[in-house]
């Protein structure tokens, strides 16, 4: 199974405030360019109001000039003023002293009444340039209104300064001065007032937009905002997914129990590397087979009878692999259902239990050492006390009877098998009492030589042939040499016996796979029946008439003590193979280090 990889795109490399602040600066300058396009807009306008006040001013000069030279009368010049200001959005024109009373409007009732105040007439400061003003004026219903005021100094005979008009009687006129009384034109003022409501309704409508605009901007702004926090979200929760799915990937490949699942449809969907191992089946090979197809009966079975029910917690079966060897299994299923019930699929977990049944047999063994040592306590206790007085009768009688006499000869007997159960007692007790180990290393094949020449001459008499098959560059090897002979020795004895006589006694030596000594003996002899394998390393099991059925309980004991392992293969008429397997490096025991600390 191979691990998800999350590879981050550009939004997850560059940071959320980068985007946050670019969208903030982008609307700080929508918003001033909007802001400029609304005060522009404003200023045309009142542009474009200036520019009619200066000419309807200009006009009006104009035609009082005109008038002047055309003698017109008061009611004439009156007339005039207010046909000007009969325009669509003038509210009025007027003309006024310094002290701002008002010498001409349009509106006659207003003439000689006061327009300003002296003081309010200082504060225009009114000069010969026109000038603007949005002041607040009372209409016909003295309801305020804002109005578009511009004024200047009235001056309709500028463009008679330097030259006199010459009309009818050859004389400059007079007609307008004697309205204003001789008064010097530089003191009286003219005003215009537009209506500013097209204005108002201009702005009005141009920030009606401008906020219709900006709200959109603003919307969008805070949608962008918030899908950038919706995306960076989803691409954490994207991140934490594939993470998970790694995790999760990676527990799985790495579990040290098998594990198999499927779908809703019952076919495989995930094999871990335990599984392959455990199955003898890639995962490229089980993928998308339905369980029927693909696993036993009996787990098909496990899976059907637990389908809405609590999950199976542990379940022995024999799992038969494609070489036929038969490999024993723990076994547990349970259902996958989402979180509304429904069923999505089966999870298979299986552990080999050989080891198990392995460390099984060994402590039923060591109970069984263990009984056997409390027996052989009570043996030595209960049957040596008695066995040393009657070996000191026996000796005493044979003292007491004469050389050579039947009575002599059957004391020497009881002595001499008094000694051997005395033996037996004493192999028991070595059986069962933990030895002392004198690890050293050694070359194994000295070892091997030298007991192969312990018994060499009671094979050559028996016309057995000895081969000894040593590997290639061996490693020196931690055992306790004296121990080891012992243990190889009875294994010789036996097969000498079970050959008789015409055969041939092999040893082997290798290193196996994982770096183990593996030592072989093998013989020719008649083999051992197949129900007589389970019990051939019971204490006192012998299939020979003589013999004590200690030798190779002693031989397993040995092995074991160098932490390792023996096996044994036989076929009748063919011969026994025996497999002894230890490790090149003695690890010393908790017993062994204690002892080692307190000599």
């Amino acid at each position: 199974m191979k691990a998800l990889k999350w590879r981050p795109g550009l939004p997850a490399i560059l940071p959320s405030w980068f985007f946050i602040g670019s969208v903030i600066i982008l609307i700080a300058v929508i918003i001033t360019v909007t802001i400029k396009d609304l005060n522009r807009g404003r200023d045309i306008e009142i542009q474009t109001l200036l520019e009619k006040s200066t000419v309807l001013i200009r006009a009006f000069e104009s035609g009082t000039r005109t008038g002047m030279g055309m003698r017109w009368r008061h009611d004439q010049r009156q007339t005039l003023l207010e046909e000007m200001a009969y325009q669509p959005g003038i509210l009025y024109i007027a003309i006024t002293d310094t002290s701002g009373r008002v010498l001409a409007h349009s509106d006659p009732d207003k003439v000689g009444s006061q327009l300003y105040t002296p003081q309010g007439m200082q504060s225009l400061h009114v000069a010969q340039t026109e000038q603007w003003r949005i002041t607040p004026v009372a209409d016909e219903r003295d309801k305020h209104q804002s109005a578009f005021q511009v004024y200047r100094f009235f001056k309709p005979l500028k463009r008679m300064a330097g030259h006199r008009m010459h009309m009818g009687n050859n004389r400059p006129d007079t007609y307008w001065s004697n309205d204003i009384e001789d008064e010097d034109q530089d003191r009286n003022v003219i005003f215009t007032a537009f209506d500013t409501s097209t204005l108002e309704a201009s702005q009005a409508k141009d920030i009606r937009n401008t906020l219709i605009f900006l709200s959109i901007l603003g919307l969008l702004a805070l949608a962008s905002i918030l899908s950038l926090f919706w995306a960076k979200r989803y691409q954490r929760s994207s991140r934490q997914l594939q993470d998970s799915k790694a995790f999760s990937s990676e527990i799985i490949s790495n579990l040290p129990i098998g594990l198999i699942t499927t779908n809703e449809h019952r076919q495989i969907s995930v094999v871990n590397h335990t599984a392959e191992k455990i199955l003898g089946h890639s995962a490229l090979g089980l993928s998308s087979l339905n369980i029927k197809q693909a696993l036993p009966d009996s787990w098909n079975q496990l899976a059907e009878s637990d389908y809405g029910h609590q999950p199976i917690i542990e379940r022995e079966i024999d799992y038969t692999l494609t070489s036929g060897q038969t490999l024993p299994l723990s076994i547990s299923v349970a259902n996958i259902v989402n979180n509304n019930g429904n069923f999505l699929g089966y999870v298979f977990i299986f552990r080999d239990m050989r080891e198990v049944r392995q460390l099984q047999e060994e402590v039923k063994h060591k109970e069984k050492m263990a009984a056997i040592g409390n027996l052989a306590a009570g043996v030595a206790h209960e049957i040596r006390n008695p066995l040393s007085s009657i070996k000191g009768f026996a000796k005493y009688f044979e003292g007491r009877s004469e050389q050579g006499s039947e009575e002599q000869e059957l004391a020497k007997v009881m002595a001499k098998e008094v000694d051997r159960l005395n033996r037996v007692i004493t192999e028991l007790l070595e059986l069962v009492r933990p030895t002392d180990l004198r690890i050293q290393q050694v070359n194994i094949c000295d070892v091997i030589e030298h007991s192969l020449h312990l018994i060499r001459q009671d094979a050559e008499s028996k016309h057995i042939n000895i081969l000894f098959n040593a590997g290639a560059e061996l490693p020196l090897v931690d055992i306790d040499p004296d121990r080891f002979t012992q243990a190889l020795l009875n294994l010789y004895l036996n097969a000498i016996q079970a050959i008789g006589s015409n055969g041939v006694l092999e040893v082997s030596l290798s290193i196996n796979a994982a770096s183990e000594l593996q030592i072989v003996v093998k013989d020719s002899g008649k083999g051992i029946p197949a129900d007589d394998l389970t019990n051939i390393f019971n204490p006192y099991f012998t299939t020979k008439a003589s013999g004590t059925g200690l030798g190779l309980t002693v031989v397993q004991k040995v092995v074991e003590e160098h932490q390792g392992k023996i096996g044994v293969t036989s076929q009748l008429s063919i011969g026994t193979r025996f497999e002894l397997t230890i490790p090149v490096k003695h690890s010393p025991s908790i017993q062994e280090a204690s002892d080692h600390d307190h000599p």
